[in-house]
């Protein structure tokens, strides 16, 4: 039976289309995964002239933030099984109707109408990002293909990080901060109205759950959900106090920008290396395993470093890693949701990353007020090593039912 899988996944992996020849298959759905990123962007890149525009202080308007964060974990968690019941990119246009206009209010430039833009800007990530995902997905149906589809739509996301300069500040010297999300609303619209002429309805949908019994379908996934929660807890709580860490160097602002896109970069090339590596040499559940081991000891040991060359080094290797175990946990979703739960098993994986980036940076600031940076790495450590055994357990089962025979579709351990 094991030969059987073998076989099958080698032949996957040979007929899985090149990187290339799927960015332009998905082009589109790539380009709206950045401009939903891109108001955020435009927000944290001008937040001190937003800030004087709007009459509100630094901290206050910085920390309108995460209302867009809570209210995409609510939206996330509420709509997940009703993200399989409408064609993907009728959902897709609603999340890039709810961004443009969330962009269309942020240009008001008032404290209120900002309050109201991190909120319809989350509710509209929750209801994209994984509409945008399972679209991708779907459209090389299954095995590692599918899953690489996936995590291109991340891909993007990261690739729009790293390119925020180019992207949202040289525009805005000729319209300011206002003209960047009003740009970005008509895109936004552009996009939506040319994904409603789509109407492909997504798989699986002449077998129709109910809503509870959606979420009580998705019950073995909860080793995933765990996990995805446990490793955006530890990489972004780590990243929250990421300007802390460094300023022990007593470094500038622009050697500073330089150790965070160094970090972007990292995460970025993590993500491809992943898609690279899934269904040609590893098993998804052994690469999120070993990626979870570096990680835990990444965050552990930056905050030891004496010198600030190995913390950016450090740095590089958490980002790079910890990118590989998202694109691991998207493919292991993708390839074992059920059948017609795809949209539903990614919106609730948001859900569960959102939660994430609340629950480390909490802790991370108690284990600061605790133990200074000591307390801080371990905390962050363990987090990271409960996401260890987590990913471990899941692995061990993945690799019972790998050896049977009973999951053929498992990329093979060549």
């Amino acid at each position: 039976m094991r030969e059987k899988a073998v076989k099958e996944g080698e032949t996957q992996a040979v007929t899985r289309p090149g990187d290339l020849a799927m960015v332009r298959a998905l082009a589109p759905v790539l380009l709206a995964s950045a401009v939903s990123l891109l108001p955020y962007t435009v927000y944290g890149t001008f937040l001190v002239a937003i800030a004087h525009d709007t009459g509100g202080g630094i901290a206050a308007v910085g920390g309108l933030r995460g209302l867009g964060g809570l209210a995409a974990l609510a939206v996330g968690a509420l709509v997940a099984p009703l993200l399989d019941r409408l064609p993907r990119m009728r959902v897709a246009a609603i999340g890039l109707a709810l961004i443009a206009l969330g962009s269309l209010v942020g240009a008001l430039a008032e404290f209120l109408a900002l309050v109201v833009f991190s909120l319809v800007l989350g509710a509209g990530m929750a209801v994209l990002s994984p509409a945008l995902g399972a679209a991708a997905a779907d459209r090389f149906g299954g095995g590692p293909a599918a899953g690489r589809a996936a995590t291109l739509v991340n891909a993007a996301q990261s690739a729009t990080v790293m390119l925020a300069a180019p992207l949202v500040v040289a525009p805005a010297l000729l319209w300011g901060w206002r003209g960047d999300l009003l740009a970005l609303a008509v895109l936004a619209l552009a996009l939506a109205v040319w994904f409603l002429r789509d109407r492909t309805p997504p798989p699986g949908t002449d077998v129709r759950l109910g809503y509870l019994a959606s979420f009580r379908a998705l019950v073995d996934l909860r080793p995933l959900l765990l996990v995805a929660f446990l490793r955006n807890a530890t990489f972004m709580g780590y990243l929250s106090y990421l300007a802390a860490l460094y300023d022990r160097y007593h470094l500038s602002a622009g050697q500073f920008a330089a150790v965070w896109t160094l970090s972007g970069a990292s995460f970025f090339a993590g993500n491809l290396t992943a898609g690279r590596l899934v269904g040609r040499r590893v098993r998804a559940d052994r690469l999120l395993t070993g990626s979870c081991v570096v990680v835990a000891l990444g965050v552990t040991g930056i905050f030891f470093s004496p010198w600030v060359w190995s913390a950016a080094a450090c740095s590089a290797v958490i980002a790079f890693t910890s990118s590989m175990a998202m694109a691991s946990v998207v493919v292991l979703i993708v390839d074992r949701a059920p059948t017609g739960l795809r949209g539903a098993a990614l919106g609730v994986n948001g859900a569960a990353n959102s939660v994430g980036v609340f629950a480390g940076a909490a802790a991370g600031g108690v284990g600061l007020a605790v133990g200074g940076f000591p307390g801080m790495a371990a905390v962050f450590g363990t987090i990271g090593a409960v996401a260890v055994v987590t990913s471990h357990r899941f692995s061990r089962k993945v690799g019972i039912s790998h050896t049977s025979g009973n999951h053929a579709t498992a990329a093979p351990d060549l």
